[in-house]
């Protein structure tokens, strides 16, 4: 188990820390188009190797597909980072990968994206609306005053902090900062927390607190955390 967070202000330092980075790129980034976002997303770009969006995230952003998350009504500023987070940055490799470093099919994709494509995308889908009859929801009862617990109050004695302090009671999350986890697909929800505890998916501060959960507490947090409103 990696060293515990000591402080809320460490806590605190490390937030702010991952935050600079985002909002300095945020400062220099094109002016985004939502409709050229809408047409990247629908019909991709064949001749760039872009795969249509919609193919993956469905319409809208809303994915019926368990193991792809649902993009609609996602705060910009927290898609364009994680499209560039899933592209090599020069020598380094990306900071979100698949299970041991293996590429994702986004690994493909992100790349081929110019930063005027991220911000259109990422403008189309902050403004388009949740299909809540299409999201994902909490499917298993028996987990279920587990993750309760651990979504309202962590789990004290391994020093893990309660979910609903970054995503919210109701799961909505936090614009540019937290994503909202309310609808996910517990599936896709558990995979990346499993990516997180791994280092996988290095691209914020959940790596030191994923790592301090057993797979039984992951199931039932993301199970419960799907199934918020």
């Amino acid at each position: 188990m990696k060293r515990a967070l000591s402080s809320v202000f460490m806590a605190g330092s490390l937030i702010l820390a991952g935050a600079l980075p985002g909002l300095a790129h945020a400062a220099d980034a094109p002016k985004p188009d939502a409709k050229a976002g809408e047409q990247l997303f629908v019909n991709g770009d064949p001749a760039r190797g872009v795969l249509a969006c919609v193919t993956c995230h469905g319409d809208g952003g809303n994915s019926t597909i368990p193991m792809n998350p649902n993009l609609a009504a996602m705060p910009h500023e927290y898609i364009a980072k994680q499209l560039r987070d899933f592209a090599p940055q020069g020598d380094k490799r990306a900071v979100r990968t698949g299970a041991d470093g293996a590429p994702s099919i986004m690994s493909t994709i992100a790349p081929a994206l110019t930063p005027q494509d991220v911000q259109n995308v990422a403008l189309y889908l902050s403004h388009q609306k949740m299909d809540w009859d299409k999201a994902g929801t909490a499917t298993k009862e028996s987990s279920m005053e587990r993750g309760q617990t651990i979504w309202r109050a962590g789990i004290a004695n391994r020093q893990v902090p309660a979910c609903a302090a970054c995503h919210s009671a109701n799961g909505a999350g936090l614009p540019a900062e937290f994503p909202r986890l309310a609808g996910q697909h517990p599936e896709y929800l558990l995979e990346q927390l499993k990516l997180f505890r791994s280092g996988d998916r290095a691209n914020d501060i959940m790596h030191d607190i994923a790592d301090r959960m057993n797979d039984s507490d992951l199931a039932a947090v993301a199970d419960y955390a799907a199934g918020l409103r």
